[in-house]
C-alpha cells in the first residue's frame, strides 16, 4: 500500500509581515511655512483706535484721579534708592526694609556714613541685598562727587548711577520731577501685550509704543494706572476680567 504524504503548512515564524502603508487620512501633513505665517497674521489683534485709547484712560482717571506709586519715600534721593532696591523684589518687601533705613539716612551723605555693612543689615530681607547695598553706597558716592549730592534730572545721568537702569530713571523722572515718562515693569509689560494696547517684544519697544498711542493729558499718571491695573486686575495667572474697567475694549 502506497504511503500518503500530506503537504506541510508553511511556518508562520519564518514569514515576515509586510508593514502596512499609512493611509493619506492618517498621515499628518506638515503645514508649509507660508501657511504658518498667514495663520499668524490672521490671528493678529486689531490695533486700538485713538478713541478707544482715550476711553480706556478716561475710565482709569475717573476711577483713580491721582494714582500714587506704592514705594514709600521721603524725597527724590530715597525714591531713587527705593527703586534700585525694588529690582526683583516686591514694593511691600522694599517698604518693610526701608522704613527704618530712611528714618536715619535720607541723604547720600548720611547713607555713606552708615557704611555698606550697616546698609546691608537693614535691607537683608530683600533679594540680592548684598549687591544692592554696594550699589546704594556707590550711587550715593557718585551723587556727591558728580552731582552736588542732588538727584540728576536727565535720563542719561540717572542711568549712569550704579544699579539704575532705564526703568529706574523713568520712575524717578516721573514721580520726583513730573516728567511724562513710561516706566515698564513686569505688570506694564503684561498689560500692554495682553490687551494689545501697544504690543512689544522688549520693554523698550513696548515703552515707545505706549508713549506713541497714549494722549499727552494722561501721560503723567499713565504708568501708575497700568501698573495698578496689572497688579490688582489683569493678573498674570488668573486675570479678573469680570471686574476689569476696560474689558469691552480689551483685545
Amino acid at each position: 500500500m502506497a504511503k500518503i504524504t500530506r503537504p506541510q503548512r508553511a511556518s508562520t515564524s519564518n514569514v515576515r509581515s509586510v508593514p502596512k502603508k499609512k493611509s493619506a487620512k492618517t498621515a499628518k501633513a506638515r503645514p508649509k511655512p507660508a501657511a504658518k505665517q498667514a495663520a499668524k497674521r490672521a490671528t493678529k489683534p486689531k490695533p486700538w483706535t485713538a478713541e478707544e485709547v482715550y476711553e480706556a484712560f478716561s475710565r482709569f482717571r475717573k476711577a483713580n484721579p491721582e494714582p500714587k506709586g506704592e514705594l514709600e519715600h521721603l524725597n527724590p534721593y530715597t525714591l531713587l534708592v527705593a527703586v534700585v532696591l525694588s529690582a526683583q523684589a516686591t514694593d511691600a518687601g522694599v517698604n518693610k526694609a526701608t522704613r527704618a533705613l530712611f528714618a536715619i539716612a535720607d541723604t547720600p551723605a548720611k547713607m555713606i556714613a552708615l557704611g555698606e555693612d550697616t546698609v546691608r543689615d537693614y535691607i537683608k530681607t530683600i533679594g540680592l541685598y548684598r549687591n544692592k547695598a554696594k550699589n546704594v553706597i556707590a550711587l550715593s558716592e557718585k551723587l556727591i562727587a558728580e552731582f552736588g549730592g542732588e538727584v540728576p534730572r536727565t535720563r542719561t545721568e540717572l542711568e549712569s548711577l550704579p544699579g539704575a537702569g532705564r526703568k529706574t530713571a523713568n520712575v524717578v523722572l516721573n514721580m520726583a520731577f513730573g516728567e511724562h515718562t513710561m516706566a515698564v515693569d513686569t505688570h506694564v509689560f503684561r498689560v500692554g501685550n495682553r490687551t494689545a494696547l501697544a504690543p512689544g517684544k522688549t520693554p523698550l519697544e513696548l515703552e515707545l509704543g505706549l508713549e506713541k498711542v497714549i494722549p499727552s493729558e494722561f501721560m503723567l499718571h499713565a504708568h501708575h494706572w497700568l501698573i495698578l491695573h496689572g497688579r490688582y486686575t489683569c493678573l498674570a495667572r488668573s486675570p479678573r476680567c469680570e471686574v476689569c474697567l476696560i474689558n469691552d475694549l480689551c483685545r
